[in-house]
């Protein structure tokens, strides 16, 4: 009996707990934080959206992100913002230009590079293993050893 009174005390903080708060009032703004979050570069994870990091950096910018909202400007206002302060290295997906085309570029040459050394290592691999030219004494040894198979059998 105690024990069925203990789990109902507990139980009964879990009643108390009330539904996550969203992160802004107005739900088009945090669908606008959401969608610009996912276009923008974590600066420390490098390898995450600002969407994905937990880190204290993205956290400021989310929140940077949320005041810019707040203030009525555009998305592309906002990324021009960020752009001009930490780069194009903050967009997740950098544009088409000269600073950038190593990134876009880079690994189409990197796949041509790899396909032709493995083409020429190929290339060499066959010649090194042709068949061989066979002397008549060779051929004479060959049909030796199989008639004498032939006669074992």
């Amino acid at each position: 009996m105690r024990w069925l009174a203990l789990i109902v005390l507990l139980m009964s903080g879990l009643a108390w707990a009330g539904e996550a708060k969203p992160l802004a009032e107005d739900p088009v703004a945090e669908a606008r934080l959401k969608h610009l979050a996912v276009e923008l570069r974590c600066l420390v994870c490098q390898n995450q959206t600002l969407a994905d990091s937990n880190a204290p950096l993205a956290e400021d910018l989310r929140r940077k992100v949320r005041d810019m909202i707040a203030k009525n400007m555009s998305d592309q206002e906002i990324i021009d913002f960020l752009v001009a302060r930490y780069g194009d290295f903050v967009r997740y997906r950098p544009p088409l230009k000269a600073t950038t085309a190593l990134l876009w570029l880079g690994p189409f040459f990197l796949l041509v590079i790899g396909g032709t050394t493995l083409a020429v290592a190929l290339r060499r691999r066959a010649k090194k293993l042709t068949d061989p030219a066979l002397s008549d004494e060779d051929h004479c040894a060959v049909a030796q050893l199989l008639s004498e198979g032939a006669k074992r059998s």
